[in-house]
């Protein structure tokens, strides 16, 4: 990717999250996390030079790779995708800022378990499936505050920072709106527990995300393209 059109793309971006945050408050603040699952280290490389500096990984894999080439590089790590039990060991030792998909509570107990043998926390947000898909992971919106709440009393060594959730997978804007109120729904429930992100909205539809209450967007194509 040439640094001009990565400033292009920024840029680009920037504007509308402006224009969404705007038209929920002047006052909200809504972070960026480029994901970029299907980029190169050199690519993530010329969007910190164009300005961005937080990003995610879906693979564990992959987050070591591209965490080990760009090392010289004051670079924020997310990590976004479904974890496996197998590696959650390899997570714990690459420290990501924060791990942004805790599914379950299982999940919650088994990553608790590890990093209480390694002596180590990690900031994590829960995962809701508010669009109730078969095809994607989280917790029910039902049990999301019981859940959370359950993680914080039997998890000392989770820091849960909130809650992340991917919209309806629909062509219907309306439905995608709701599944991102239930999340923010919950979220506002949670913020007396120290839930600070709301994370939700992907490059197809940030702009509504925001709109909705969303303070950080995972975005790869449109920063990527």
């Amino acid at each position: 990717m040439q640094i001009q059109k990565a400033i292009d793309n920024l840029d680009r971006l920037i504007t509308d999250v402006e224009d969404a945050r705007l038209q929920l408050s002047e006052h909200h603040i809504v972070k960026i996390i480029g994901i970029s699952k299907y980029s190169q280290s050199e690519d993530v490389a010329t969007l910190y030079k164009a300005g961005q500096r937080a990003f995610g990984e879906n693979k564990v894999q992959d987050l070591k790779q591209k965490m080990s080439d760009l090392e010289e590089l004051p670079l924020e790590w997310h990590f976004v995708g479904r974890l496996q039990k197998n590696k959650i060991n390899n997570l714990i030792d690459l420290k990501p800022t924060l791990m942004q998909s805790l599914d379950s509570l299982e999940l919650a107990n088994e990553l608790n378990k590890k990093l209480e043998a390694k002596n180590k926390k990690m900031n994590c947000l829960l995962q809701i499936n508010s669009a109730k898909e078969d095809s994607k992971a989280g917790v029910m919106p039902e049990v999301a505050i019981e859940t959370y709440k359950k993680i914080i009393q039997s998890c000392p060594n989770i820091k849960l920072k909130g809650v992340m959730s991917i919209g309806a997978h629909v062509n219907d804007e309306q439905l995608i709106k709701q599944s991102f109120e239930i999340t923010k729904t919950i979220f506002d429930e949670l913020q007396e527990y120290g839930a600070k992100y709301c994370s939700m909205g992907m490059s197809n539809d940030f702009k509504l995300a925001i709109k909705c209450g969303s303070n950080m967007i995972r975005v790869g194509s449109s920063l990527f393209k």
